[in-house]
């Protein structure tokens, strides 16, 4: 069967139908004749095609004003009576002109960044220089809504990389999530967030490298539970990381969850993937994006009663960064999907019902204190991060001093080894982004 026509195809099809018709309606025009006297047969062709030309001219005074029926109306098509093509309409891709410039080959996001083949220039006068050709693939780490991840090595400088490749689409929120990594990336310098090393734009695909974590993601690691010491220093790094960016920064992170939570041989510990993060304006922020299952209360309930656009403030991340512990601690998602009927029901548990808490025999009276507060229901009354670090549990954490490399090891081992299964229970609502710079 052959493929319909295009749009300009049925354009051209249908105009070329339509002259017909009207040529159709013209009486044929008279053979030219030889001494004719005035006010003869020319004068009477003359004064016919004087009044043809009125007539149509009525009939498609506006090809906007005539409604278009058949194959053309169809397809949204408005085409003129007079025979000629339908005016040219705005492409998608003009919208973005402003994004792509084609002849340099380059990615502009206006006021902030300029992305080619060569590198990235920030307009704060910072640049950034690699290419693909310096660039050797190792192996693929995996894949997510917004592209795929590789192992890197960046032949230059010997550097072992985490390079993300995402796909460029016409699409808003793809560019968004893009600038926005840029930008935290790029001027968040600290020990507890990935280090940026440049990003390049060439054949259609952003690719931005940065540090590559060998530990992998902590959904990765805990297996049936990560022990308190452990536990309580990786809380320290996740903190700190989260008061930087607020407080350096003036955003929030929106997707806190272990898959976020990085680690590697050397036992740092450092947050990634800030696609989906916000600037807050006046300490709020006014758009749900993230993974449900790790939203706060009131998120939840503003995005499923319609009211997407309501704000709330920071504390929606320390949440996050509760049930994160508690999913850590535990070994598996608090809020088990096989525990309820659907995802409504989960959804509604950690609206309506009591927060989760750790288990007294497991953990110290300081450790189910801290998690507590995180889950206050009342985002009022949870605490902001500088109190979080003055926390008796965080405190002691900070003087011990413990070693995460023996940990890091011996989970590394235990999961090559199969001992557990890899997958650990996710949560139902579970976005199972691939996008982790160790994985």
């Amino acid at each position: 069967m052959s493929s319909p026509p295009d749009d300009a195809a049925t354009s051209a099809m249908v105009a070329a139908a339509l002259g017909s018709v009207h040529n159709a309606r013209r009486p044929p025009s008279a053979p030219a004749q030889i001494g004719v006297r005035p006010g003869g047969a020319s004068a009477i062709r003359a004064d016919l095609q004087e009044r043809m030309k009125q007539f149509h001219a009525s009939r498609s005074k506006s090809p906007e004003s005539t409604p278009s029926t058949g194959l053309g109306a169809r397809r949204g098509l408005k085409l003129p009576l007079n025979g000629t093509a339908p005016a040219a309409q705005t492409s998608k891709f003009a919208e973005f002109s402003s994004f792509v410039d084609a002849q340099t080959g380059s990615l502009n996001f206006a006021g902030k960044a300029v992305l080619s083949s060569h590198g990235v220039d920030f307009t704060s006068g910072q640049s950034f220089r690699i290419t693909m050709s310096e660039i050797a693939i190792h192996e693929e780490l995996g894949k997510g809504n917004y592209g795929t991840v590789y192992k890197v090595l960046h032949k230059p400088t010997k550097v072992i990389m985490a390079m993300k490749e995402i796909r460029l689409e016409l699409d808003h929120a793809k560019l968004n999530a893009i600038i926005m990594e840029l930008e935290v990336l790029h001027k968040t310098s600290s020990p507890y967030i990935v280090e940026f090393y440049g990003a390049f734009f060439i054949e259609g695909s952003v690719y931005l490298c940065m540090e590559f974590m060998d530990g992998m993601s902590l959904d990765k690691l805990y297996l049936d539970g990560i022990p308190e010491d452990e536990l309580g220093t990786i809380t320290v790094s996740a903190v700190e990381a989260l008061k930087t960016l607020k407080d350096d920064h003036n955003i929030i992170h929106r997707d806190v969850k272990p898959t976020n939570i990085l680690i590697n041989t050397l036992g740092k510990v450092k947050l990634c993937d800030f696609g989906v993060s916000g600037n807050l304006v006046a300490s709020l922020a006014k758009t749900n994006i993230g993974c449900q299952s790790y939203m706060a209360p009131e998120r939840i309930k503003a995005e499923n009663s319609g009211m997407a656009g309501r704000t709330y403030s920071a504390q929606s991340d320390i949440w996050s960064l509760g049930l994160s512990i508690l999913e850590c601690a535990m070994g598996g998602y608090p809020y088990p999907p096989e525990t309820y009927n659907n995802i409504f029901a989960q959804l509604n548990a950690i609206v309506e019902g009591e927060p989760p808490e750790l288990p007294p025999a497991k953990f110290t009276p300081d450790a189910q204190d801290f998690v507590h507060q995180c889950l206050c229901k009342n985002p009022s009354k949870r605490p902001v991060y500088a109190l979080l670090l003055k926390h008796p549990w965080l405190q002691r954490y900070k003087r011990k001093q413990i070693d995460l490399v023996p940990w890091v090891a011996s989970a590394l081992e235990r999961r090559m080894a199969g001992k557990q299964e890899i997958e650990s229970t996710k949560p139902a609502l579970h976005n199972f982004e691939k996008l982790k710079i160790g994985d």
